[in-house]
């Protein structure tokens, strides 16, 4: 069974710095792709940002620049450094496989950061952001 553990959420003031890290255990493979999804008290999940096996990210568009996604294939680890945070990157952050890493594939249909892609996920964890 493949589980996914989140943890580094928490408060943090506007402007701040926090890192998420997420855990994997049960997944004996190399060659996968993660990412980190989040939802909002009024928004769907949305895909944050996304590493493949080769290291190639994928961010969205309002935490370009702010966040950086890393991973520690070793220890089969995800990392989100987000900093300059907002307001609106409050929410519940949860990590995500895509075991094949289908989402590398050429000819993809969608967002690489689209969640019907991401077969195991974590429990997510939350993180707010105060003005």
């Amino acid at each position: 069974t493949v589980t996914l553990a989140e943890s580094g959420g928490g408060p943090v003031q506007a402007g701040g710095s926090l890192k998420l890290s997420c855990k994997m255990r049960g997944y004996p493979y190399q060659g996968y792709c993660m990412a980190w999804f989040r939802q909002g008290a009024m928004n769907g999940r949305e895909g944050v940002a996304r590493i493949d096996a080769e290291g190639e990210t994928t961010y969205t568009d309002s935490v370009a620049g702010r966040f950086r996604v890393s991973k520690d294939s070793v220890a089969k680890i995800l990392f989100l450094q987000m900093n300059d945070l907002k307001a609106e990157d409050s929410g519940t952050y949860f990590c995500a496989v895509d075991p094949g890493c289908v989402t590398a594939l050429p000819g993809l249909r969608g967002s690489p950061l689209a969640s019907r892609y991401y077969k195991h996920w974590g429990q997510g964890i939350q993180v707010t952001v105060s003005a």
